[in-house]
């Protein structure tokens, strides 16, 4: 998450250095998640074939090769392009970190306890991210930024060599779909692209909405070879015959494209608006670290206390408030009025949202499907914040008055917000109905077998066989 708070709190800047317009500088923040949750699926499937630790650490090289190299690019093309080569590294860490954890920790509160963390360090990183990269752009030149990534990349690499144990893949020796990896990842970044590129070319652009025709077909195409032909589908079509998994998905996508238009909105507000430099911006979103971290740990802790469309309520309900409180501020006030109780409110609906999600989708399928439940919801994450932000330029752009006022396109964007937060708050406690979880162990369904299986009395099961590389 660090790439996606850096590029959010400074692509305006970095863009500007470039020679691109606010609009253009988005795809700097737009392009990595957009290719992240694009390719999540896909690096979850890997993962369940090859093994989980060998596909983690090959995504983290890639992610480090393609954070070096965005250093010496000149062009906001060629940064871009190479931010989205590098957020596909990121799709194949995330989900395999997430199923490492899941074959690691069984059902019940070891589990809630790992997710809780790892749901913690999106807040971290996001907000840590926004800080580096103040730092780097404001102070040195912007390339900085991205060999500070390398950086991190080799330490990464490194630790997982030397720490993570590896585990069994659920799928060893298992086929790729290839036909449906293309059909789904085309269809969702031709998607993205077009609801990224509208807001800087307009809908009347014949390529605008051929593309978006061609994603759709795309779409129909994944939808049917999954179902009808695919003899190893990356998306098991069975899966959505888990509790309430279809009405999860869009309450979780419509939560994370509110999330996305929010953080962008309130990033350009303090930058644009406010005339605020980058390091009090990226200053300003730092409650968001304590209060995500402690968002994420009660989400973990309630999963087994409450259902599941409470707690997704509370996120939901608390990306609306948030979203509300930034739309309907002043043009110019103290930060601790509004903006502070915004990004208070703001980090309950990623983490409240997310670590729950991970845990109940997961929880909800048997253990052969975890990884590809985990990757799903992944996949709406990033994928959410990014196809947000072309929602919101959208909007913004019919509303601001040709860019004359820009108050009015933000305020117009983030009630789009608003909308996204409410459907999600509504379609979560009107179709979400999965029962509090109060298992602790594997049980048959978990294990995917008929046999019977001994717990560990602990709780903890066996790391399975070591595949360190």
């Amino acid at each position: 998450m660090m790439p996606v708070g850096a590029g959010i709190v400074t692509s305006i800047n970095i863009g500007n250095t470039l020679g691109a317009k606010e609009g253009e500088a988005a795809w700097l923040a737009a392009a990595y998640p957009m290719t992240q949750g694009a390719f999540v699926l896909i690096g979850g499937r890997f993962g369940d074939v090859f093994g989980y630790k060998k596909i983690l650490l090959g995504g983290a090289l890639w992610w480090t090769i393609f954070s070096l190299a965005n250093g010496f690019l000149e062009s906001l093309l060629t940064v871009s392009l190479f931010r989205g080569l590098t957020g596909i590294g990121a799709a194949f860490v995330t989900p395999n970190a997430v199923a490492l954890l899941m074959h690691t920790f069984p059902p019940g509160n070891w589990r809630n306890t790992a997710m809780g963390l790892f749901g913690a360090m999106a807040p971290v990183g996001a907000a840590g991210g926004s800080v580096i990269a103040a730092l780097f752009v404001q102070l040195t030149e912007w390339k900085w930024v991205f060999f500070f990534f390398a950086i991190v990349g080799a330490v990464e690499i490194a630790a997982v060599l030397i720490l993570v144990p590896g585990a069994e893949p659920s799928d060893k020796g298992g086929r790729i779909d290839w036909i449906g990896a293309y059909l789904g990842v085309t269809g969702l970044i031709l998607f993205n692209f077009v609801w990224n590129q509208a807001p800087m070319v307009g809908w009347q652009n014949p390529y605008e909405y051929t593309l978006l025709i061609v994603a759709l077909l795309h779409f129909t195409a994944f939808a049917v070879w999954e179902a009808k032909f695919a003899s190893s589908p990356i998306l098991p079509f069975d899966i959505w015959t888990a509790p309430s998994m279809l009405p999860l998905v869009i309450v979780v996508v419509f939560a994370f494209m509110s999330f996305g238009i929010f953080i962008w909105y309130y990033c350009a507000w303090n930058l644009l608006i406010r005339n605020n430099t980058m390091l009090l911006t990226a200053a300003k979103v730092q409650p968001f670290t304590i209060a995500g971290v402690i968002a994420a740990f009660s989400a973990g802790a309630l999963i087994s206390r409450i259902a599941a469309q409470w707690i997704i309520a509370i996120g939901a309900s608390a990306m609306l408030i948030a979203s509300a409180l930034i739309a309907t501020m002043p043009e110019q006030q103290l930060f601790w009025k509004a903006e502070f109780f915004a990004v208070l409110f703001a980090s309950f609906c990623p983490d409240f949202i997310f670590t729950a999600a991970q845990i109940i989708a997961s929880n909800s399928v048997p253990r052969n499907q975890q990884g590809i439940a985990g990757s799903l919801i992944g996949t709406l994450l990033t994928y959410g914040v990014s196809t947000g932000l072309g929602f919101g330029g959208t909007v913004e752009v019919h509303t601001n008055d040709g860019g004359r006022n820009l108050v009015r396109g933000y305020r117009g964007a983030l009630y789009l917000g608003i909308g996204f937060a409410a459907a999600s708050l509504v379609l979560g406690l009107g179709f979400v109905r999965i029962k509090r979880d109060e298992r602790e162990g594997w049980d048959e369904q978990d294990l995917g077998v008929k046999e019977e299986v001994d717990t560990p009395p602990d709780g903890v099961v066996e790391g399975g066989k070591d595949e360190s590389v």
